[in-house]
C-alpha cells in the first residue's frame, strides 16, 4: 500500500497551479525538492503542485553512507529528509509507488497503484541500478546487490548463517561490501576484472598501496580475473565461484558490485532519446528530447557526453533543472570527478586529471609500502597542478583539489614528502582564491563559505559540509578564528592547556595555578563561578598523578565545586537533596534492596527507579545525609556520584547468562566497566551501557561510551548521548577481546578528559575535535601521538587511587561538621524543608515554596 502526503493544491479549474511530476525520490531528487523549496515552486505556496512517486518504502537517504549501517547507524539516521520537511512545502510524497508508464502525448504518469497523474513538467531522477555480470548461477540463493537499505538488511539476515562472503567488483561500492562483510565475522574476499582495486580512481601505484593495506585487514584479493560462473547446491544455495583463470573460490554469499547503469527504461518505454551505452539523452538545461521532461542524476546522459555517477554533478543537474523550471537561465556543462573517502578504514583521494592523460605532464611520487602511504601530484611542464592520487594519507586533498589548474606557490615535492623529509608544507585556504570551489558536492566556493562566523551556519546558509564530508576541515579553517581562546577572563589557556600544566608542573592548588598561570590582571584575585569548578574537576581528575587529595572537599577544593559537590548529593527545588547510591549494571541483590526500602522508609524519602537502572531516594535534609550514608555504607553500598560531573552508570541488559539472544556476559562486563570509572571525574557527566547481543537492549550507542557484544567479541562505540540533543555513538573498534575492550576505554576517556573542553560530552567533543572521530581512532587505538602508554597510566592512577566518598566523610569528624543547615544551630533542621503526601510517598509542599498568597489592596473607588 503506497504512502502519500495528501494533496495541497488544485489541479484543474481556474484555479489550477501547474502539476510537477518527479520520479524518483533518491539523494538528487530530495536536492531537486530543496531545490524547489528555495524558489518557492511548492503546494504550500500555492505556486505548483509536486508530486514525488518513490519506489522503495522509504524517503530519501544517504547512499553515500550505506555502509554505515552496518557501524551501527540506523536508516533513520542516514535519512536525507528533514522532519515535516514534506508537508512544510506541501509535497505529496508516495513511497513504495513507483511510475511504471509515462504518456508523453497526454502528459500522464501512471503509478504501480494505478493511480494516473497529469503533468506539466516531468522531472525523472530514477538514477541507477547495479549491473549483474551475465554469470551463470548469478540468482542463486545468497546471492545479492549493494544498493538499497534493504539490500543491507538481506545481506545482514543472510550472512547469521553464513562463513565466506565474495565481492564481484573492487571499485569504490565493491570494497565498502567487503568492509561490510568482514564486520559481518565472515572471511571476506574480493574479486576486480582489473588489474588493481579502485581502476577508475587510482592509478597503479595507488591501487597497490592499498591492495597491500587491505590484505593487511584480513581481506583476500583476486585482481585480474573475473567470475566465470557462481556455484550452487542442491537447493539452489551458493557453495562458491569459478574464476577466469581456472581458480575456484568456496563461499556462501555473494555480493555483486560490479558497477551501475543508468535507469532509463522508463524513458526508453515513452519514446525518449537515450545514449548507445545508456542515458537519457539532456542538453545544458538538463532538458530531454521532450522539452516538457527534465532528467537529473545517475539517470540522464549529460550534453558532455557522461552519465554521471557521483552525487555531486547530480546535486547540480538537480540545482540547474529547479532554475530553469523557475524561469531562470542555468546550464550544466560537466562536473568535478574528485573524490575523497575512507574505505576500510583507508584513506583514498584523486582529483583531477589523476592518470596523468595530459601531454608532457609530469609525476611527483612519494610511496611507503611499509606504512601504506602513496602519495602522486600529476603537474604541467609550467607547475600547475593538473590531479593527484592520495592513498593512505589525505590530509591535504581539502586544499589541492581547489588549486587544481593553477601554479602552486610551493614546490609540489614538499607537499608529498613526509615530516622529516623535507615536508610537508601545510598549504592553508588562504592560499586559495575565493572562487575556488571547497564544497564539491554542492559547489560552494571560498568566497561563499567567508561570508559565514560558524559552521552551523556555513551548512544551513550554503549547505556545504551536508554532502560527503570531506570540505569540513577547510571550512573549519577558513572561518575566523577567536583572537583568545582562554577559558575565561581568569585564565588565557584552554581547560586542556590547564590541564597539560596541572599535570606537567603537577600543581595541586587551585591558587597556585592562578597565581603562576593566571591573566596578570587576575593573580592574587579569587577566581570566577567558571574557572574555579574546572580548575577543581582538573585536579580531581589527576589526584593520584599529581600527589593532590582526592578527597573534593578537603581545604581549598571544598571552594572550588559545583553546588552539588559541596554536599555530595543532589539538591532538589525545595532544599532538599537526593542520594543514589551505586549499583553496578544495575545488579543488586535481595537484601541490598531490603536496605534501600529501609533507608527510606525510617527517613520518609520518595523513592524512585533511574533510567540508569539504579534507585533514587529523594528529601533528605544537609544533616540527614550522613546518618543515611552511614546506614547504605554499612550494607555494602558506595556513591553513586549522580552529583558530579563523572562516571553515573554503566547499564546492562542480562546479557548470556539469562537472554536466550545474548552471545556474552554483558552484566559481569558493566560491573567490572563501572567499578573500574567509578569516581573519575572529567569534563562533563559520562554514561555507559553494555548490550549482550546485537538486539541493544541496554541502549549502548546513546551513551558516552557503550559496548556491544558480538560472536566474536565486544564492539565498541563513543560519543553518543540522550537528552535535548540526541546523538548515536559512533564505531570506534570492533570485535575486542575483554582486555583490548578495556584498554581502549581507558584511553578513550582519559584522551577526552585531557582535551574536552569544560562542560563539553563526549559527543560535543568528538565533532568538535579537529579529524573527529577518525583522529581519536588515530590517537587511541593506532597510537598516532605516542600518548597510549601515559593515557593508560593516568587510568591505572585514577583506579589505584579511587576512594569511596560517602565512607570518607563519615569516618572523619572533621568532615562531618559542614553537613549542618545553620552552623549557630547545628542540630535545627531546614524548617523550609516540609513534605506532603502522594501516592503512598511524599512531595516537596509546594505551598512552602511558592511563599504566602498577600492580598492585593486597591484604590478607593476603582475596580478590585
Amino acid at each position: 500500500m503506497p504512502v502519500s502526503t495528501p494533496p495541497t493544491a488544485p489541479t484543474s479549474g481556474p484555479a489550477a497551479v501547474p502539476t510537477l511530476v518527479v520520479v524518483g525520490h533518491g539523494m538528487v531528487g530530495q536536492r531537486f525538492l530543496e531545490a524547489l523549496a528555495e524558489r518557492g515552486l511548492t503546494g504550500a505556496a500555492g505556486t505548483a503542485r509536486v508530486v514525488v512517486l518513490c519506489e522503495e518504502p522509504r524517503a530519501a537517504y544517504d547512499r553515500v553512507q550505506l555502509t554505515s549501517y552496518f557501524a551501527g547507524k540506523t536508516p533513520d539516521d542516514l535519512s536525507m529528509v528533514e522532519d515535516g520537511f514534506m508537508e512544510r512545502h506541501g509535497f505529496e510524497l508516495r513511497l513504495g509507488d513507483p511510475a511504471v508508464a509515462v504518456d508523453r502525448a497526454a502528459r500522464t504518469v501512471t503509478a504501480r497503484s494505478g493511480e494516473v497523474f497529469a503533468y506539466d513538467t516531468l522531472v525523472l531522477a530514477t538514477g541507477s541500478y547495479p549491473f549483474v555480470p551475465p554469470v551463470p548461477g548469478k540468482d542463486s540463493t545468497g546471492c545479492f546487490v549493494y544498493r538499497t537499505i534493504e539490500d543491507l538488511l538481506a545481506i545482514e539476515e543472510y550472512a547469521k548463517n553464513a562463513t565466506t562472503g565474495a565481492v564481484v567488483g573492487g571499485g569504490l561500492l565493491g570494497l565498502e561490501a567487503a568492509g561490510a562483510l568482514k564486520g559481518l565475522g565472515l572471511e571476506t574476499h574480493v574479486v576486480e576484472f582489473a588489474p588493481r582495486l579502485m581502476p577508475v580512481q587510482v592509478d597503479e601505484g595507488g591501487g597497490a598501496a592499498l591492495l597491500r593495506t587491505i590484505e593487511d585487514m584480513g581481506l583476500t584479493v583476486h585482481t585480474g580475473v573475473g567470475t566465470q560462473e557462481v556455484t550452487a547446491g542442491g537447493e539452489g544455495a551458493v557453495t562458491g565461484m569459478a574464476l577466469s583463470d581456472g581458480s575456484s573460490l568456496a563461499t556462501d554469499l555473494v555480493v555483486f558490485s560490479a558497477g551501475v547503469r543508468p535507469r532509463d527504461q522508463l524513458a526508453r518505454e515513452c519514446g525518449l532519446a537515450v545514449g548507445e551505452r545508456g542515458g537519457i539523452v539532456v542538453d545544458e538545461e538538463c532538458r530531454t528530447s521532450d522539452p516538457a521532461v527534465f532528467a537529473i542524476g545517475e539517470c540522464a546522459l549529460a550534453s558532455d557526453g557522461r552519465v554521471y555517477g557521483l552525487v555531486a554533478p547530480g546535486y547540480e543537474m538537480a540545482l540547474t533543472a529547479a532554475e530553469v523550471i523557475a524561469g531562470k537561465a542555468a546550464a550544466f556543462t560537466g562536473a568535478d570527478l574528485s573524490t575523497k573517502l575512507k574505505l576500510l578504514g583507508v584513506d583514498v583521494a584523486s582529483f583531477g586529471d589523476a592518470h596523468g592523460t595530459a601531454e608532457g605532464c609530469l609525476d611527483v611520487v612519494y610511496s611507503d609500502a611499509r606504512s601504506g602511504v602513496y602519495k602522486k601530484l600529476v603537474m604541467a611542464a609550467d607547475g600547475t597542478l593538473l590531479g593527484g592520487v592520495l592513498v593512505g594519507d589525505a590530509d591535504q586533498y581539502g586544499t589541492l583539489r581547489p588549486m587544481t589548474g593553477s601554479v602552486l606557490p610551493v614546490a609540489p615535492e614538499q607537499l608529498v614528502l613526509p615530516a622529516g623529509a623535507g615536508g610537508p608544507v601545510a598549504l592553508g585556504p588562504s592560499a586559495l582564491p575565493d572562487e575556488a570551489v571547497i564544497c564539491s558536492c554542492h559547489n560552494v566556493t571560498k568566497g561563499a563559505i567567508c561570508e559565514h562566523t560558524t559552521l552551523p551556519e556555513v551548512k544551513k546558509c550554503t549547505k556545504a559540509g551536508t554532502g560527503c564530508g570531506s570540505c569540513v576541515k577547510v571550512i573549519g579553517q577558513l572561518l575566523p578564528q577567536s583572537q583568545d581562546a582562554g577559558l575565561c577572563g581568569c585564565f588565557a589557556y584552554t581547560r586542556s592547556e590547564l590541564y597539560e600544566i596541572v599535570r606537567t608542573l603537577r600543581i595541586t592548588s587551585y591558587a597556585d595555578l592562578l597565581d603562576s598561570h593566571g591573566r596578570e590582571e587576575a593573580r592574587g584575585g579569587d577566581g570566577c563561578e567558571v574557572c574555579k569548578p574546572t580548575v577543581g574537576s582538573v585536579i580531581a581528575s589527576l589526584a593520584p598523578t599529581v600527589g593532590a587529595s582526592g578527597y573534593v572537599l578537603d581545604g581549598e577544593q571544598a571552594a572550588l565545586q559545583d553546588t552539588n559537590d559541596h554536599f555530595l548529593a543532589n539538591l532538589q527545588r525545595n532544599g532538599s537533596y537526593s542520594i543514589v547510591p551505586r549499583i553496578p549494571g544495575g545488579e543488586i541483590t535481595p537484601e541490598k534492596l531490603i536496605v534501600i526500602g529501609e533507608v527510606a522508609r525510617d527517613f520518609g524519602l520518595y523513592t524512585k527507579i533511574t533510567g540508569g537502572q539504579r534507585i533514587d531516594l529523594f528529601g533528605a535534609r544537609v544533616d540527614q545525609l550522613p546518618l543515611i550514608w552511614t546506614r547504605l555504607v554499612d550494607a555494602g553500598f558506595e556513591s553513586g556520584h549522580a552529583y558530579g560531573k563523572s562516571l553515573r552508570t554503566v547499564k546492562s541488559c542480562v546479557g548470556q547468562t539469562w537472554c536466550r539472544y545474548g552471545v556474552q556476559d554483558s552484566v559481569k562486563m558493566a560491573i567490572d566497566l563501572e567499578l573500574r570509572y567509578r569516581g573519575l571525574r572529567s569534563p562533563h557527566k559520562l554514561k555507559s551501557a553494555v548490550s549482550g547481543c546485537a538486539r541493544e537492549c541496554a541502549e549502548a550507542r546513546g551513551k558516552d561510551f557503550g559496548i556491544i557484544a558480538t560472536a566474536g567479541g565486544w564492539n565498541l562505540y563513543v560519543g553518543g548521548n540522550g537528552g535535548a540533543t540526541p546523538r548515536h555513538a559512533d564505531l570506534l573498534a570492533q570485535d575486542l577481546s575483554d582486555a583490548e575492550l578495556v584498554r581502549l576505554i581507558d584511553r578513550f576517556l582519559m584522551f577526552y578528559i585531557r582535551t574536552a573542553d569544560r562542560l563539553e560530552r563526549t559527543s560535543a567533543w568528538l565533532e568538535r575535535i579537529e579529524g573527529g572521530l577518525e583522529h581519536v581512532r588515530d590517537v587511541v587505538v593506532h597510537d598516532s601521538l605516542g600518548l597510549c602508554e601515559e593515557l593508560e597510566r593516568l587510568m591505572a592512577d585514577h583506579v589505584r587511587g579511587y576512594r569511596d566518598e560517602w565512607a570518607e566523610t563519615i569516618n572523619d569528624p572533621e568532615r562531618l561538621r559542614r553537613f549542618v543547615t545553620f552552623v549557630n544551630a547545628p542540630d535545627a533542621p531546614d524548617p523550609s524543608v516540609k513534605f506532603v503526601p502522594e501516592r503512598d510517598q511524599v512531595k516537596p509542599d509546594l505551598d512552602i515554596l511558592a511563599g504566602p498568597v498577600l492580598a492585593i489592596r486597591t484604590l478607593e473607588g476603582t475596580a478590585s
